[in-house]
């Protein structure tokens, strides 16, 4: 008599199995979960037994299941629609299709089955894991469940499988094709059987291991078996047997059982260890997506080699010749989910802020800035050895790294500067998608900032022409009889201390505080921008139309990433911080003195749609193929200049504890690495390990007295030969800057460009004064002619500077007086001896004082060419009085700017831009002229 393979004690130790290493691995990771989701459509009773012993069975061992059962009337689309979206939920590891479906409309089961994502694919039908496993990938494959425990089965009755002839009736895809599959690859001679099999029964009479799976009552009798075979029955089927139903399986138990010598009972064989090894796949697909994606380790990159030419090409040939890898195959080295980014065609990405959420708990990694000397027309080189290091860093010395950098603006493009993407060898890819629009962000911020400024006329025009009563009437317009105040009047009720809610019940007086704004045209700050040097839009004059009679005024437009809105982009962490500050944004002060801001104006809610996806950071990379998140662009001058918080903080939690975020600050070290300090970290909360400043030979000539470099000449001969003493006076300029950042309490790495005109002396010089006056190191980079190999030494460098202790420290307390803020910055920083605030620039500092601004951050907006106010003045002049000639704030980008001498927020054109380069081949689109 044959021996029972008992499904239902062997399940029963399985899900022991499973329930302890679920336990297990939460026990060295806190935040592992297990979830399942069953999907169901009608309400089959025998589905619906099924799905509850699931959903029992998964309780019982730790792992969470839910049920989405649809009722008869779901249309295919709605089905794709919900399982896409389990697709796309981290919380989910495992995702069932009950089959069959019960269903009024037609449904492609194929389609459904294989909508799932093969990951979460945990009953196997998939054909991504059906050809996984034909092609004998088991290990990378969910193996569908019935075949998979019956293997188990097998295997439970310690048969040494290896050379067993194996026959399979059924060649179904659910069972019998990868029940053989299996047992081939478990080293059987396997042969599948069918209906239309001739003679079948000789043919399983071969069979040591005999496994029925063909949906018909009692099919297989004894003669059917071999003496001493195994039979594993996978049927069930229902017959009659006098006024009752009784379940059997496709084999004949008792006559089968005379000559077998182990046998699976219908029930209790095959039908338990289904269920069990749906969890059991279900466990595994968490643990690889925990470890795939959870878990902090180094990534698995495939870098880009460089074609390295000599003499080094034109930056744009090179970006040509080399090709970037799709931006999904980054995607998945750095570890985001499909649902976490969107693709912008095959070469860059948007990132969602979602996966902020997921990987909240993992450690940040090394945060590094890179800022330079005072800048000058000869070149420092900055974003360059931003690239060049994020390349040394992660395809070289293989270390998780992410550079974030700022998005260039259309106006130095085809201006005088060119692009932004870094140079020679150390470049961002696709240059031209990097410098012409990239995801439109500017462009958006462009719409909602005008926008503002429409609406800041329009509600003077209409406040100006219409009684209290209308403006109230068309302001809470009755809809069907009914007004109703929306949400963002609400605030503005709140504001005001209205504690009413029915727009019938305020009175005259009410109604006039909430209808008027009262703007002071002389005070509005807010003006137009647009993303093009235009000279001639410095001044304009609005309001000139008959139509808007006796309301003309002047007025200007500014260069788009000079908008406040561009500012509040780089420094919020979130949407709802987002809107918050665009709703604080204050566009002018009332007659009565009170700031209006773009919440009173009722608008924030229109500028957040306009900018939903300007908050999420764009992908792209290297020439090398390491990651960059590219981010925002505040003017460096009037805002803090450097690339978002946001781009930053994903990528110190992508990067994990060992990796290296590089994040560049704009301008030189008394511009942009103050403001990243004093602004930037004190909204971040995030505290950095280094600072990386850039300098050049040629510049610190420069700043060490020598001649004037005029655009389109050749240089003068002191920067193409050595001259010791032009170099050692410049270095005042470069140890001014070292002197800054030790000040910080952050370890300071100087990064000096190698240029073919400097000298080895030249060279020696600068890199022992470095060290002589407080750098942590000082190493020559050589990015630009060698990409990553050229920034070796420098990674190096950074790698051990991070590893120092940090002490950062603020340079000044928010609650000083925002004169002596600004003193603070002006006597520590760029060694003045003092401040001389104008009566104009008093006046508006106690005004924002009284409106209880006193505690924002300072946003210095001067020159970048010197530490002083005047850009001629090189090197590390002292003593001179800074003069303050006006103060204005960004109170939704949350700091208060003091202008000091004349800054230019619309640059202009010169004689000869630099579009007179750029071209498009009319057949090819490809484009030609861009640096």
């Amino acid at each position: 008599m044959a021996k029972i393979i008992d499904g239902k004690a062997l399940s029963k130790s399985v899900l022991e199995k499973i329930r302890q290493e679920l336990n297990d691995f939460k026990a060295i990771h806190s935040n592992f979960r297990v979830g399942l989701a069953i999907v169901q459509v009608g309400n089959r009773d025998d589905s619906n037994l099924y799905i509850k012993n699931k959903l029992r069975t998964a309780s019982d061992v730790g792992i969470e299941a839910k049920h989405l059962k649809f009722d008869r009337s779901v249309h295919q689309s709605t089905l794709i629609e919900e399982i896409n979206k389990l697709n796309s939920d981290p919380r989910i590891n495992g995702i069932i299709v009950q089959l069959p479906f019960d269903s009024e409309n037609e449904i492609d089961s194929d389609l459904i089955v294989n909508t799932v994502s093969p990951n979460k694919d945990v009953d196997g039908l998939h054909f991504a894991n059906a050809g996984k496993i034909l092609h004998g990938q088991i290990n990378d494959a969910f193996v569908p469940c019935t075949p998979k425990g019956c293997l188990e089965l097998i295997k439970s009755t310690g048969v040494d499988l290896k050379g067993k002839n194996a026959v399979v009736i059924g060649r179904s895809k659910l069972v019998g094709s990868p029940m053989a599959n299996l047992l081939k690859l478990s080293d059987c001679t396997v042969t599948i059987c069918h209906s239309k099999t001739v003679n079948l029964p000789s043919v399983c009479r071969a069979a040591d291991i005999l496994v029925v799976a063909i949906g018909k009552a009692k099919l297989v009798t004894s003669d059917w078996v071999k003496p001493g075979a195994i039979v594993i029955d996978c049927g069930i089927n229902s017959i009659k047997e006098g006024e009752k139903n009784k379940i059997c399986g496709d084999v004949d138990y008792e006559d089968v059982s005379k000559v077998a010598e182990w046998i699976t009972p219908v029930p209790g064989g095959v039908g338990p260890m289904t269920v069990t090894m749906l969890l059991a796949n279900t466990l595994e697909s968490a643990k690889r997506y925990y470890t795939s994606f959870e878990i902090d380790t180094q990534w698995k990159c495939s870098y880009n080699q460089l074609k390295r030419e000599c003499p080094v090409p034109e930056d744009i040939q090179i970006a040509k010749s080399h090709l970037p890898k799709d931006i999904s195959i980054i995607s998945d080295e750095i570890r985001l989910l499909e649902s976490e980014y969107e693709l912008y065609g095959k070469k860059k990405a948007k990132i969602s802020l979602s996966v902020l959420d997921r990987i909240k708990d993992r450690q940040n990694g090394n945060y590094v800035v890179v800022t330079g000397i005072n800048p000058t027309p000869l070149g420092e080189g900055k974003s360059t050895t931003t690239v060049g290091l994020c390349q040394a860093l992660g395809a070289h010395l293989k270390k998780n790294t992410i550079g974030c950098l700022r998005q260039p603006s259309q106006g130095p493009t085809f201006g005088i500067k060119g692009g932004a993407a870094g140079g020679g060898y150390s470049q961002v890819i696709p240059m031209e998608e990097f410098n012409l629009h990239l995801t439109g962000d500017i462009h958006a911020i462009t719409a909602a900032n005008n926008l503002l400024a429409a609406q800041i006329e329009a509600r003077m025009f209409h406040e100006k022409t219409q009684t209290d009563k209308a403006l109230y009437n068309r302001l809470v317009p009755a809809i069907n009889g009914k007004r109703h105040f929306c949400p963002i009047q609400l605030r503005r009720l709140n504001k005001l201390n209205i504690e009413k809610t029915n727009p019938d019940d305020l009175t005259d007086e009410e109604i006039r505080k909430f209808s008027r704004l009262n703007i002071n045209p002389d005070s509005i700050t807010w003006n137009r921008v647009m993303d093009t040097n235009d000279r001639f839009l410095r001044k304009i004059t609005v309001g000139q139309a008959s139509t808007e009679k006796n309301m003309t005024r002047q007025t200007q437009f500014d260069i788009a990433v000079a908008s406040e809105i561009m500012a509040i982009l780089a420094l919020t962490d979130s949407m709802q911080d987002f809107l918050t500050r665009l709703g604080k944004i204050v566009v002018a002060d009332s007659f009565e003195g009170e700031p209006v801001t773009a919440d009173d104006l009722g608008i924030t809610g229109a500028l957040g749609v306009l900018l939903k996806d300007t908050i999420k950071p764009t992908l792209m990379q290297t020439l090398e193929g390491t990651p960059i998140l590219v981010h925002a662009g505040p003017f460096a001058n009037i805002a803090h200049g450097n690339s978002s918080i946001m781009a930053d903080k994903i990528g110190l939690k992508l990067v994990g504890k060992n990796g290296f975020v590089v994040t560049e600050a704009g301008f030189g070290a008394d511009i942009g690495m103050e403001k990243f300090f004093n602004i930037k970290c004190r909204y971040s909360n995030l505290v950095p390990n280094c600072v990386v400043l850039v300098a050049s030979i040629r510049a610190l000539k420069l700043h060490g007295g020598g001649p004037k470099v005029e655009p389109g000449t050749p240089l003068p001969a002191e920067y193409c030969t050595e001259n010791l003493d032009l170099v050692r006076n410049g270095c005042s300029n470069l140890i001014r800057h070292i002197e800054n950042s030790n000040k910080f309490g952050i370890p300071v790495v100087v990064a000096l460009n190698k240029f073919s005109k400097d000298s080895h002396k030249e060279i020696d010089l600068v890199l022992e004064i470095s060290k002589e006056n407080g750098a942590f190191d000082a190493v020559l980079c050589e990015n630009w002619e060698k990409g990553g190999e050229g920034g070796i030494a420098l990674a190096q460098a950074v790698l051990r500077a991070s590893n120092q202790q940090s002490n950062f420290k603020f340079l000044y307390d928010l609650n000083l007086s925002i004169e002596d803020k600004i003193r603070k910055i002006a006597q520590d920083i760029y060694h003045a001896k003092d401040i001389q605030i104008s009566e104009s620039a008093q006046k508006k500092i106690d005004s924002l004082r009284k409106q209880g601004f006193n505690d924002l951050p300072i946003c210095m907006s001067k020159t970048q060419y010197s530490f002083s106010d005047n850009p001629d003045l090189k090197g590390a002049p002292e003593g001179f009085i800074l003069p303050i000639r006006d103060v204005r704030a960004s109170i939704g980008a949350g700091f208060i700017y003091p202008l000091v001498g004349a800054i230019s927020t619309m640059p202009g054109l010169p004689t000869r831009p630099c579009f007179y380069d750029i071209d498009i081949d009319p057949i090819t689109e490809e484009i030609f002229g861009l640096s």
